[in-house]
């Protein structure tokens, strides 16, 4: 196991401190999943990233890692910006939408969108997670915990539902700054309803007999609130403390500082250990809307032609502690990156039949390696990390097919190391992308375009070489010069 120091930025602590397990070498991580009402849309997808490549430089680590990203399929309401959330659960809203129509029941919309995110999560060659569970298959747990926080004197019963008293838990707000005091200054808002003591208590469990998904329990037909689903859930598969919980910014407030108010009052003991979360993505400057026409899914950009190792370079172009915008350059660029590191990768391969000799490639790539795995060690530095991989796909188109056979060999294995750490070349899901086949000429016509463009600049007819790239232009394709050759991209604009 490497002696690598992990060190990843804690939004309780508010500083970059290591990753510490409680098992030696055992991670116990739990992040936060959809709620699966529509399909999954490239935001969330930028916030499972994150938590994929902790897990992956976790294992990089030699560490054993267990991952639980739940499945939120009843509970989640849409005014979600409270601590007790009112409106209509989003699971509803969506059945009774245009895109509803088409199912015959919650249950069925719930199940169609679960395997159609499942869908996006391979295409991304995101690491599977140890166990997707899903907030419908612990509402057991769920009752129990309800019925346990109001014997510990946290939790109260009304006729509209099971409440969490905060002012029972003096940490609250220690997460996110909405504290109490804050709150009842109305610093935040939050939802009113006469029958809670504080405005700001939040329901574990809402009473409704006509709710879509309700179960039977103590306090009557109902369903559970969004927060109390995470808490049972983690608490199921990792124990009383995680040691890493992450999740979007938008998470932080309410729904992990209610998970930690419910899951300390239950335990007496820390939740977690680290809380990561991931900044908002921006789609060319703008925040992405539906009325804005720039709301982006993975299935949808593969639709328009994007290679989703593409899409999922683009989405890791910015450290996750930061926003990111996203843009139709960012994921042209992306693409062209990604042929890069597939050129190389299919040159090394090729040239392993080579005769042997000197390994000219060997210890450079072990540093580029160990500097890249630095990099993630490093708050998940991925600028860093994949400036360090794509030197290295240059290093090797250097080289050339005439490379040594051992040469060879370790270039192979610096790309694979890359791809298990990165997950950026080639998908280890097995699953073939289904991208939308381009427009226009196929590969080997704009190849054969390519060829006669560096046919005439050998020899000095310049001329035809620039009628030639604005031949490709006009055709929709980039042309890339460099020492190692020219490489070409389609422009598909978002």
């Amino acid at each position: 196991m490497s002696h690598k120091e992990f060190r990843l930025y804690d939004t309780l602590s508010k500083r970059v401190k290591p990753l510490e397990t409680q098992e030696p070498g055992h991670l116990r991580f739990y992040s936060c999943g959809p709620t699966v009402y529509s399909y999954t849309h490239i935001g969330n997808f930028r916030s499972f990233l994150t938590s994929d490549l902790v897990v992956r430089t976790a294992m990089a680590l030699g560490w054993r890692v267990t991952w639980v990203c739940n499945i939120t399929d009843v509970g989640h309401l849409t005014q979600d910006s409270f601590a007790d959330a009112a409106g209509e659960d989003k699971m509803a809203r969506a059945l009774h939408s245009k895109e509803g129509e088409r199912f015959h029941n919650v249950w069925e919309l719930a199940e169609y969108y679960t395997e159609a995110y499942k869908q996006d999560w391979r295409q991304l060659n995101l690491v599977e997670p140890t166990i997707r569970p899903k907030a419908t298959q612990h509402v057991r747990e769920q009752i129990l915990a309800a019925e346990d926080l109001i014997a510990k004197g946290f939790a109260y019963e009304t006729p509209t539902g099971v409440y969490y008293s905060v002012e029972a838990f003096p940490d609250y707000g220690k997460l996110s700054g909405n504290t109490q005091e804050n709150l009842r200054k109305g610093v935040r808002d939050v939802v009113q309803d006469d029958n809670k003591r504080e405005s700001a208590d939040f329901a574990v469990w809402k009473k409704d007999d006509k709710h879509l998904m309700q179960w039977f329990s103590p306090y009557g037909w109902g369903f559970p609130g969004w927060h109390i689903e995470c808490s049972v859930m983690a608490r199921a598969y990792l124990g009383d403390t995680l040691d890493l919980h992450s999740g979007g910014e938008d998470n932080i407030f309410p729904h992990h500082e209610c998970e930690i108010a419910q899951s300390e009052a239950l335990t007496g003991k820390p939740f977690s250990n680290h809380w990561l979360h991931t900044r908002f993505l921006q789609v060319n400057g703008e925040k992405m809307a539906k009325s804005a026409g720039n709301f982006y899914t993975v299935r949808g950009l593969m639709e328009k032609g994007f290679d989703p190792l593409a899409i999922r370079l683009a989405l890791m172009g910015g450290v996750y502690g930061k926003p990111l915008n996203f843009t139709d350059q960012g994921l042209i660029d992306a693409m062209g990156n990604l042929e890069r590191l597939r050129r190389a990768w299919t040159l090394a391969e090729a040239a392993a039949a080579n005769a042997s000799g000197e390994d000219t490639l060997g210890q450079t790539m072990s540093v580029l390696y160990s500097e890249a795995l630095d990099a993630m060690c490093d708050n998940l530095n991925t600028s860093v990390a994949l400036a360090k991989a794509l030197e290295g796909a240059k290093l090797i188109a250097r080289e050339g097919e005439s490379m040594s056979a051992e040469t060879a060999r370790s270039a192979a294995e610096f790309l694979s190391q890359i791809n298990e750490l990165l997950g950026i070349i080639r998908s280890e899901s097995g699953v073939a992308p289904t991208v939308a086949a381009p427009s226009g000429p196929s590969d080997a016509e704009i190849d054969a375009l390519v060829e006669a463009r560096n046919a005439a600049k050998k020899s000095k007819n310049f001329a035809a070489a620039d009628q030639l790239r604005n031949e490709l232009d006009a055709l929709g394709i980039e042309l890339r010069d460099s020492p190692a050759g020219t490489t070409w991209v389609r422009k598909i604009s978002l």
